[in-house]
């Protein structure tokens, strides 16, 4: 079978890496360095900014949950429209200094917009996408992610340096144009290419129906972990090295660079990864490859430490994402894997919400962030032992599933 990308999947692929670019690369990432702007020029206090933040991830959950049900309501391109001018606005009517709660409030939105956007975008990709080119397919549409952090890194701080203002009103403009160029590619035929009629049939799975509900929870279960494992590097990484073991702020901001470059190439890693291994099996090497880079901070801040930390985190964030998905869409099917992406999306919003708050609170109690990429280097080692056991319980029902056929045979031969 031809597994490379060809033209014609482009269109599936450009709906993607837009709907993940404004989901989470712009609608999360971008904020990152907007936060000491906002504090340094007065328009929030430093726990003010933190709640604006977390408002973000509250609505990434609230989003994740409404997803399916409003797709399965309304077209998707319209509910994918109203989710990019939701995210544009939430830029452009916060481009002068207001009040909390105006801010707040487009924040939720932002996060909600950004969580439908990264739950249908790729469904549809993947539904549009012969099973034979998903597994190169279903990485690239995450290069948006990666896409996003390497603005929050290198385009960001240039736009302030004109001002807070322009920069906000700016990110707002860059989410009008991915909205239309998704909208675009979608008018090429995705939508029709990824309605349940013409959509691909399920990929056989050699579980039954009972070994593929227990295999999903355990991915889901895993994919929560990760919402957790990946927290430190994503929230104080840039602090711990800057001001905790006191490297400065250019050596920080270097390696949030070499983050945003390994999120940018992590989806084609795992793309190549999962055309070797498969899905399950590149799952597999992912967790354990992204606790061992959480871990490596906690033994040794050497610049080549550091450098393997930030970019190997950064390429298994939308890689894990990335596999999760293929591997989901592989159990059930194109058709049925926008309701459980959403389910499994709303359970990673959860999952990062409660970590969130959690974390800030250790740290608050410890006044040090090397334990937390411990901890979350050890929930990583528990995700990846659940994706293991995923990996048993399949092969103990696809040993029973042939067991069957021989019985049977075995009994009408007695008879």
């Amino acid at each position: 079978m031809n597994r490379s990308l060809t033209t014609h999947d482009l269109p599936a692929l450009m709906t993607g890496i837009m709907a993940t670019l404004a989901g989470i690369g712009i609608a999360r990432f971008a904020y990152t360095p907007l936060l000491p702007a906002i504090i340094q020029e007065g328009w929030f206090t430093a726990s003010q900014g933190a709640y604006l933040g977390a408002a973000n991830l509250l609505g990434y959950f609230i989003g994740a949950l409404a997803a399916h049900s409003l797709s399965e309501r309304f077209s998707p391109r319209l509910v994918m429209a109203a989710s990019f001018a939701g995210i544009a606005l939430s830029f452009v009517l916060c481009a002068g200094a207001g009040g909390f709660l105006w801010f707040f409030f487009w924040r939720l939105v932002s996060g909600a917009a950004g969580a439908i956007l990264m739950v249908v975008g790729p469904s549809l990709a993947l539904a549009a996408t012969p099973p034979e080119r998903r597994a190169s397919v279903g990485a690239m549409v995450f290069t948006g992610i990666g896409l996003g952090a390497l603005l929050s890194a290198f385009i960001v701080p240039l736009l302030l340096g004109l001002s807070l203002s322009v920069t906000w009103g700016t990110l707002g403009l860059l989410c009008i144009a991915a909205g239309l160029l998704c909208d675009y590619f979608l008018r090429q035929g995705v939508a029709h290419l990824a309605s349940p009629t013409t959509a691909s049939p399920r990929v056989n799975s050699p579980t039954g129906g009972a070994g593929v509900k227990i295999i999903v929870m355990l991915v889901v279960g895993a994919y929560a972990l990760d919402a957790i494992g990946f927290m430190p590097h994503t929230v104080f990484w840039v602090d711990y090295l800057a001001r905790e073991n006191a490297l400065g702020n250019q050596a920080a901001s270097l390696q949030w660079g070499i983050f945003g470059l390994g999120a940018l190439c992590g989806p084609f890693m795992v793309g190549a990864l999962a055309q070797r291994v498969g899905w399950q099996g590149g799952l597999m090497i992912a967790f354990a490859t992204k606790a061992a880079a959480v871990l490596l901070p906690v033994f040794s801040l050497a610049l080549l430490s550091q450098s393997v930390s930030s970019f190997m985190v950064g390429a298994m964030i939308p890689g894990i994402v990335a596999l999760t998905s293929g591997r989901l869409a592989e159990l059930v099917g194109p058709t049925a894997h926008k309701k459980l992406w959403g389910q499994a999306t709303a359970a990673f919003a959860a999952a990062q919400a409660v970590a969130g708050y959690a974390m800030s609170a250790l740290y608050g109690a410890w006044g040090s962030y090397t334990p937390l990429f411990a901890i979350s280097g050890l929930i990583l080692v528990a995700g990846f032992l659940l994706v293991l056991l995923s990996r048993g319980v399949q092969q103990r029902h696809s040993h029973l599933s042939a067991q069957q056929p021989t019985q049977q045979s075995s009994n009408q031969g007695r008879q």
